[in-house]
């Protein structure tokens, strides 16, 4: 038996798990949150030292939490820029998570090449203000000594990987990592460069991109690091979704994502086209309403928490006595729609009750991920089952509709570390094919996640015209906003 790790570098914490590499059981598990400081007003700080992940790494490693490990995994929260002068010390702060500051810079890029169509053709992504392709570009405007001294550029997860190996000369990525960036094409397998100089105005040195099985080094003490990988790639590989399956994570806000052969080209922008983990590709659309949707109507209807709005919205019947709810209260990505406002039609006497609302509003936050994957199935993308991710999965109201309105079969997993488990298993595939008993197109097969399996039954038909009416008020509210 081998025992191989996975770490999972988050916005928040570092999650170690240790696994055995023939079956991924987990045999024992740390956990430490980053030593950050809170910018005023609460938050996510949009710049952190670097060095915050590492003292993380360790708190979370101790106690002799790898002792005996033989591989180790690294995957870390996406959209994360580590600029690097010649030296290979940082320049200035990463720069991570959706960074509000970007915005004018993602404009500026956009018509800087021409377009959305241009950059979905280039890179299969479009410059949101999260991209770290935008981030170069708020840095040459607004820190341009900084952006001057720039030499390398490398992401979270490939900054760790790096300080694991003792920093050596050469410095390696993923598939999936690089994609995330805005300036590296899962449709060709290479880099745009003249795209960072278009952002930072100059090239720097970019990481080598190696296969989902190779590693990127070993350690003096002889102990194997894989490729790394970023956060949702990771949890994808942990959950083990494969082609025929999607992912619905319910945050504040929605994304969707499924397993595909091919990159996507969206010249809408809708879709991202991600690469995996595995080699395959990892198309995602997000929605800016997801539980944000809950939260809204559980203060409206003045009730203390969305578990007393689940109870209350089973009182309802589906389709909510009518009540339809566009849930667009930030505006909307999917459809693009980013200064509207959310809607609720279909008002009578009769409907105009608490349950009726609540209903309306876990319908409408369903039916809007729908949209979503409907432009994914639109596109060819083969869904015949919904893994169903986050807190609010969890809940009686979202149990009860989804099925029926996404019309699949939808899987909801025990909350489990996913990313920390998929770096290991990642770590695990890498090991085997050092070892030479493990084929390099074919992952490790280990036992899946832990999950309660809803079918959509009887209520389908009555689902799919709660859908259907969902569409109707859309179309009639914003005329062809959504093409799928």
């Amino acid at each position: 038996m081998g025992i191989v790790a996975g770490l999972d570098s988050s916005p928040d914490f570092t999650r170690i798990v240790v696994c055995d590499s023939d079956t991924g059981a987990v045999l024992r598990q740390g956990y430490a949150p980053h030593p950050l400081d809170s910018p005023e007003g609460g938050g996510r700080p949009a710049d952190v030292d670097p060095q915050a992940w590492l003292l993380s790494l360790g708190e979370a490693a101790g106690g002799g939490l790898l002792e005996g490990v033989q591989a180790i995994g690294v995957s870390a929260q996406a959209n994360s820029v580590v600029p690097l002068d010649a030296q290979g010390n940082t320049v200035r702060p990463a720069m991570v998570g959706g960074d509000k500051r970007a915005q004018v810079a993602a404009a500026d890029l956009i018509d800087g090449l021409g377009g959305r169509e241009a950059w979905a053709q280039a890179v299969g992504a479009v410059p949101q203000a999260a991209h770290p392709v935008t981030k170069l570009r708020w840095l040459a405007r607004s820190e341009p000594d900084a952006a001057a001294r720039t030499a390398v550029l490398l992401q979270a997860h490939d900054w760790l990987v790096w300080q694991l190996l003792g920093r050596p000369v050469r410095r390696t990525t993923d598939r999936g990592g690089a994609s995330g960036t805005g300036y590296w094409s899962a449709a060709t397998g290479g880099y745009r460069p003249d795209l960072v100089e278009l952002a930072l105005g100059h090239q720097v040195m970019l990481p080598e991109v190696i296969g989902p099985a190779e590693a990127a080094g070993t350690t003096p003490e002889g102990l194997l690091i894989s490729a790394g990988t970023g956060e949702t790639q990771a949890a994808a590989f942990g959950l083990g979704i494969g082609l025929g399956d999607a992912v619905v994570s319910l945050g504040a806000s929605g994304s969707v994502m499924a397993v595909h052969t091919e990159p996507l080209v969206d010249q809408s922008g809708m879709i991202t086209a991600l690469a995996d983990a595995t080699g395959m590709h990892l198309p995602v659309v997000t929605t800016l309403n997801a539980v944000r949707t809950l939260r809204g109507a559980a203060e409206l209807l003045g009730v203390p928490d969305l578990e007393s709005l689940s109870e209350l919205a089973m009182k309802s019947t589906p389709g909510a006595h009518g009540l339809v709810l566009l849930p667009y209260l930030e505006g909307e990505r999917t459809p693009n729609l980013p200064h509207t406002a959310g809607t609720l039609a279909g008002l009578r006497r009769e409907s105009m009750r608490p349950e009726h609302l609540a209903r309306a509003a876990f319908e409408g936050m369903l039916c809007g991920l729908g949209d979503a994957l409907d432009v994914l199935r639109g596109r060819g993308v083969d869904v015949r089952r919904v893994f169903l991710l986050g807190a609010a999965a969890e809940l009686p109201a979202v149990q009860a509709a989804a099925p029926a309105l996404f019309g699949t079969q939808v899987v909801v997993p025990q909350p489990a570390d996913y990313a920390a488990i998929g770096s290991a298993r990642q770590a695990a595939w890498a090991l085997g094919v050092s070892q030479g008993t493990l084929d390099p197109r074919t992952p490790p097969v280990w036992q899946g996640a832990v999950a309660q399996v809803l079918e959509p039954g009887e209520e389908l038909a009555v689902g799919q015209a709660v859908r259907q009416q969902f569409v109707s008020v859309r179309e009639q509210t914003h005329p062809g906003a959504l093409r799928t």
